[in-house]
């Protein structure tokens, strides 16, 4: 009966210690917490989508920029909150190889992502589209808004789940460790 116990507390201890430790994630420090650093980044397969005209977008295409791609929706309150900062850091000069992808995650309506859009008065933000769900099927993503960061190398290094101010001081200076 004691080596059962003595057995089971270590199978317990066990799979905790798997959960854990497959969560990859760098000593950095973590400048939001909502957000997970890849301990090592993450090679990202090739990926086309589509920008507001419906013209193809090759994701490689914006090697050497840092990258960072939002999801969201027009139903969804986060993504309406955290748009405006986003398309703040959009028009932030002190990044010099930035680019950020807005990309709308439900099947592809041009009225009502623009007039989202106009409604928050979004300045420099464009509009994509991700009509065959070639981001959901590469991220894995389970719901909006998402945020990946990419790398110069075309690696994500990071990722954040739910709303973000995209103006945090520590965000920012986290950020631009990698321009």
């Amino acid at each position: 009966m004691l080596t059962n116990q003595k057995i089971i507390k270590f199978l317990i201890f066990f799979f905790c210690f798997s959960i854990f430790s497959s969560i990859a994630q760098t000593n950095e420090d973590v400048p939001l917490n909502n957000m997970a650093i890849n301990e090592k980044p993450k090679p990202i397969s090739p990926i086309i989508f589509e920008d507001f005209s419906g013209n193809k977008i090759h994701l490689k295409d914006y090697r050497g920029k840092i990258v960072i791609i939002n999801f969201w929706a027009t139903w969804c309150t986060p993504c309406k909150n955290e748009m405006p900062s986003l398309d703040t850091l959009q028009q932030d000069t002190s990044f010099k190889n930035l680019q950020v992808f807005a990309v709308n995650m439900e099947q592809p309506n041009t009225i009502k992502t623009k007039k989202f859009f106009d409604d928050l008065n979004i300045k420099e933000l464009e509009i994509f589209f991700d009509r065959d769900l070639n981001f959901v099927k590469e991220f894995k993503l389970r719901g909006v808004p998402t945020t990946i960061l990419i790398n110069k190398k075309g690696e994500e290094i990071a990722r954040i789940i739910g709303e973000v101010n995209f103006q945090d001081k520590k965000f920012l200076k986290w950020l631009s460790k990698y321009d």
